[in-house]
């Protein structure tokens, strides 16, 4: 992935972690806290940082460098590996030297407006990541019978995605209308068999009052996708996210693995955050003006306590070929959630209309001989 064209990139300092074993690369292995050699299979722990996940006052904001006018004119980096000392340009913070594949992670804190604050680990390794999307095949409504073998032939990419998390405590006043039902009894005629005859029902009707009044609600690790590289609706569908299984950022977890960096600036990550909040806020205020029915006209709502983080989730790629088309997938690498295109046969879904034709002939067959 490299920058726009003119865009100079600036070398970046980048890590990469030697076997203790046979002096060989080692990467991340995930479900673990250690580093694994791909050659001697020699897995080394990763220490723990003597820290916590940290939630940075939205105050803080006014201190960082002004955001860049637009995310796509961000400087790549050139990473230098420490093996073979080749260049490899790329607009992430970790990456595998495009010569020998030695993982290469950059120094975040040199490089970065915001420096991530945490990451959950992958937890699915490609086996694992090969199983959830056999399982995900095998179980769609007419698929092809050749989708079952997707796990044949496919690509893996395992990446960090950043994500921004926001807390707050609001306070909203609201005005609107609660709706109370009461009956009426109404009287009709019913003609039948040429018969006249006078009936009753209860018809339902609504009285409304005036409503207002205030409600508070915390809200905790609100999530936000912070690239646009992928589509945040494609995002949403891998939650729920394990977040309290989050670690305090550490380079080491990201060796092996691509990390991308985030495009969206934290404050307008807080306004997607805000839209998020408003449904739940707004179910609050119906709560609070019950009766049956409810009308919301207005909703001003007050943030305190705002804090943010940065965080890298993970996700696998994968791409298989199908009836000459490539299918895309993402895997949610913490708990095998799995979402992406698929292809239909058409002869199964003509099989079950015409199977469903016949059902619906037969039932009215029989009723018409009762």
């Amino acid at each position: 992935m490299t920058d726009e064209p003119g865009t100079p990139a600036e070398t970046t300092t980048s890590r990469s972690y030697p076997c203790e074993a046979c002096g060989a690369t080692v990467e991340y292995a995930p479900g673990t806290d250690a580093l694994r050699c791909p050659y001697c299979k020699h897995q080394q722990a990763i220490v723990p940082l003597p820290r916590q996940v940290h939630e940075h006052p939205i105050e803080e904001l006014a201190t960082l460098p002004a955001k860049p006018q637009s995310a796509p004119g961000r400087t790549a980096q050139v990473f230098v590996c420490p093996g073979c000392h080749a260049r490899t340009e790329s607009d992430t913070l970790s990456v595998r030297c495009q010569f020998c594949a030695t993982p290469l992670v950059a120094d975040a804190a040199a490089t970065e407006r915001v420096v991530p604050e945490a990451v959950v680990p992958f937890g699915l390794d490609r086996d694992g990541a090969r199983e959830a999307l056999r399982s995900w095949a095998s179980s769609r409504w007419f698929a092809p019978k050749g989708l079952k073998k997707v796990t044949e032939a496919e690509t893996f990419k395992g990446s960090y995605l950043p994500h921004w998390t926001y807390d707050a405590s609001t306070v909203s006043d609201y005005r609107g209308q609660r709706g109370e039902h009461y009956y009426v009894t109404e009287t009709h005629t019913v003609t039948e068999n040429g018969e006249t005859r006078t009936e009753t029902r209860q018809v339902q009707h609504t009285r409304w009052h005036a409503a207002s009044g205030t409600v508070s609600r915390d809200f905790d690790d609100v999530l936000v996708a912070a690239t646009g590289h992928v589509a945040a609706k494609q995002l949403d569908k891998l939650t729920p996210w394990p977040l309290e299984e989050a670690k305090p950022y550490q380079e080491e977890y990201l060796a092996g693995f691509q990390t991308v960096r985030y495009d969206i600036e934290p404050e307008e990550g807080l306004e997607t955050a805000k839209q998020r909040m408003a449904p739940v806020i707004e179910s609050d205020c119906r709560s609070d003006i019950g009766g049956d029915e409810q009308r919301v006209s207005s909703v001003d709502t007050r943030y305190f306590d705002l804090t943010f983080k940065l965080m890298l989730l993970p996700v696998w790629f994968l791409s298989y070929l199908h009836a000459g088309k490539t299918w895309q997938v993402m895997v949610n690498a913490r708990t095998g959630e799995v979402i992406g295109e698929r292809p239909y046969s058409a002869g199964k879904i003509f099989a079950a209309s015409v199977a469903a034709l016949a059902v619906i002939a037969l039932i009215v067959l029989l009723v018409a001989r009762r």
